[in-house]
């Protein structure tokens, strides 16, 4: 933008006052060297304006080219860069600065009222409606600070740190000017009060915006389309909000689509969600929480890697002392057709749950499982979703889906189904339903826990399956570790297996999509209390560190672990139980793969076609079927599963040949 600005020559305001222009005091306006005056015309100023230089033509949809300038518009208090178009402003635009190459056109309202944060220190009430757990949103929010906000409040001296840097980032931008960024476009729209626009957003036939701010940048620019209203808000780069969407107190991060009439209050969104038709309050979306479906309400709970289904529903009011209850879905977790879960309620990681549910349930050590509804009874089948198909493809679908192209990352994701959090479940939930056996006695159709039941056969198919899931995933770790690499002795190979870090060992937590050792956390929270991390950027650089350093922290997980599966110490550790740990590896890596193989041969299964080749014969409906669907043999997802099966066993036959030759 023009930096040197001189007045107007009174041949300047004479041109400008033939071409309808007008001023009540003309020395108030500044304009840049090769200012041309035939570019401006018919509009007022007021206030203090500075012009840029409009010498070039812009480009609209369908083809059409206008020359930049400023038509039929008001201007108050405005500085206003270099080939900016603007007209058809039908009320005036006051206090903003429009950077260069900004387009406005057909709009209402443009202004800024006293001083603005816009949007940037809003509280919003997730997760428990009634309030407690109250985040406020700032330009670079991340899904971990937000966790730490929301979750740690018996922290009370981390969030007072915390809310102190925001409040301090919130003063940084407060002002009575706006912002228009570069290249941004504003067109066919209504009202914007107290909004700041990043550089080349599309703001396209929005009724209001008020009070937000849109991190838009030239990498990934923010669109914010058709009958959008939004107050208090902030928008992260990459976002796509239209279609009637309606926001109230929320934010929105990174790469989020939220459209087809879907409303959300008190609530954010982290990377990639996705919210359609629906309606959310005062939830906490963790990055890919998605809904698609209308009559689909998320209402007070903590949520992420979640699939609702239609209809899906929550309650968190007992009409007692208000809406004060809340629940959590873990990672992964989906929700079927009419699905209904009545909070307080603690979801495990990767559970599907199906039907109706009426009592305050916790399966959060009972990952991978169906939770269903029988005879108004809330039923638990645990670890079965290990076979289904559909959770491998979820896990390997995410990381493909990432839509952030900001080259600045705010949240930290980690995609890996099976990890120390969900293993550390999986041991847990084995031992508990041993627990289970043992003290029920096995002559027990059916065991009771936290409110659900679990049928007798399905306790012990869990407890193998989460066997498999921990060989498995010990292995992966084993292999990793050991992978290209040659050992001349026993003492070569201990030394390979030791951990380079004693963090790690012990729980560990998801930080809303981040996975990491609680000892970790808990150390970034000392240090925010004793004043040792004092700012938002080192928050966030040891969120990213700790992130970085999730390699490290799995294996010293995993090898503590290993020991104490195996009653050894790494130094005590022989090739014999090298061996023995890799054969179980590889055959929980077999028989998962040949579980998921069969899984997915249901899919095209006769009972699959029903409904394909409606005028014809048997012949014909198969015919169909292979044209829309494809076949059994050629599905790319189960040529994927017959490879990984074929890569797996050559590295357990590789691995085993070094490792006997000790």
């Amino acid at each position: 933008m023009t930096t040197q600005w001189r007045a107007l020559s009174a041949d300047e305001i004479g041109r400008l006052s033939q071409q309808g222009c007008t001023c009540p005091d003309w020395s108030g306006v500044q304009v840049a060297e090769g200012f041309r005056t035939e570019r401006v015309r018919m509009t007022h100023f007021c206030g203090a304006v500075r012009l840029g230089v409009f010498d070039r033509e812009v480009s609209f949809f369908g083809g059409v080219t206008k020359p930049t300038g400023i038509y039929h518009a008001t201007i108050h208090n405005c500085t206003i860069g270099d080939n900016v178009y603007l007209s058809a402003v039908r009320n005036y635009i006051a206090n903003y600065v429009i950077e260069d190459n900004a387009v406005i056109d057909n709009i209402d309202l443009l202004a800024v009222q006293g001083e603005s944060s816009f949007g940037n220190g809003t509280r919003i009430a997730v997760i428990n409606e009634a309030g407690g757990r109250e985040v406020p949103i700032y330009d670079h929010l991340s899904a971990q600070v937000a966790y730490i906000l929301a979750c740690y409040q018996h922290r009370p001296a981390v969030i007072q740190k915390l809310r102190a840097m925001i409040d301090g980032y919130t003063a940084s931008v407060r002002s009575g000017m706006g912002l228009v960024g570069e290249g941004t476009r504003i067109i066919n729209s209504r009202l914007l009060k107290n909004v700041r626009i990043g550089p080349a957003a599309v703001i396209e036939g929005v009724n209001r915006l008020e009070n937000g701010s849109i991190g838009s940048c030239v990498e990934d620019p923010v669109y914010i389309g058709a009958g959008v209203y939004a107050e208090d808000f902030i928008i992260a780069s990459g976002s796509k909000v239209t279609d009637g969407t309606i926001l109230s107190h929320c934010f929105v991060g990174q790469g989020c689509v939220l459209a087809k009439h879907y409303s959300a209050e008190n609530s954010v969104f982290f990377a990639n969600c996705g919210g359609f038709h629906g309606e959310a309050c005062s939830i906490f979306a963790g990055p890919y929480t998605v809904t698609h479906h209308k009559s689909t309400l998320l209402i007070a709970g903590l949520f992420s890697f979640l699939n609702a289904g239609s209809g899906t529903n929550q309650s968190n009011h007992m009409y007692k002392l208000g809406p004060v209850h809340q629940g959590v879905v873990e990672r992964g977790s989906k929700t079927g057709s009419d699905s209904y879960m009545l909070w307080p309620a603690k979801v495990g990681a990767f559970t599907v749950v199906m039907g109706r549910h009426y009592r305050n349930s916790d399966t959060s050590d009972l990952p991978f499982s169906y939770l269903i509804e029988h005879e108004d009874e809330s039923v638990l089948a645990p670890g079965v979703n290990l076979r289904s198909v559909g959770t491998v493809r979820d896990a390997r679908k995410w990381p493909k889906r990432d839509r952030r192209k900001d080259p600045k990352k705010l949240d930290h994701i980690n995609f890996k189904l099976l990890s120390p959090y969900t293993i550390q479940k999986m041991i847990n939930g084995r031992d508990l339903l041993r627990r289970l056996k043992a003290t029920t006695g096995y002559t027990s159709e059916y065991f009771i826990y936290h409110s659900v039941k679990i049928p007798r056969h399905s306790l012990d198919r869990g407890i193998e399956l989460y066997g498999i899931g921990i060989d498995k995933f010990l292995g992966n770790c084993i292999i990793k570790r050991l992978e290209n690499r040659r050992f001349q002795s026993i003492e070569e190979l201990r030394a390979a297996l030791r951990p380079e870090t004693a963090i790690g060992p012990g729980k560990w937590i998801d930080l809303a999509g981040m996975l990491a050792p609680e000892e970790a956390v808990r150390q970034l929270l000392d240090d925010l209390e004793s004043g040792t991390v004092g700012s938002l950027d080192e928050v966030a650089a040891r969120f990213g560190t700790m992130h970085e350093e999730y390699p490290r922290y799995e294996w010293a997980w995993a090898a503590d672990v290993l020991q104490k599966e195996r009653n050894k110490t790494i130094d005590q550790l022989t090739a014999a139980d090298i061996v023995d740990l890799t054969n179980r590896w590889k055959k929980a890596v077999l028989d998962l793969d040949q579980w998921l193989y069969e899984d997915a041969r249901k899919e095209f299964a006769i009972t699959a076609q029903i409904g394909f080749g409606l005028d014809g014969d048997d012949q014909t409906r198969c015919s169909d079927f292979a044209a829309v669907r494809g076949t059994f043999d050629a599905c790319g997802f189960v040529d994927e599963i017959r490879q990984h099966m074929a890569v797996k066993t050559e590295l357990a036959r590789e691995l085993l040949s070094r490792i006997q030759e000790l």
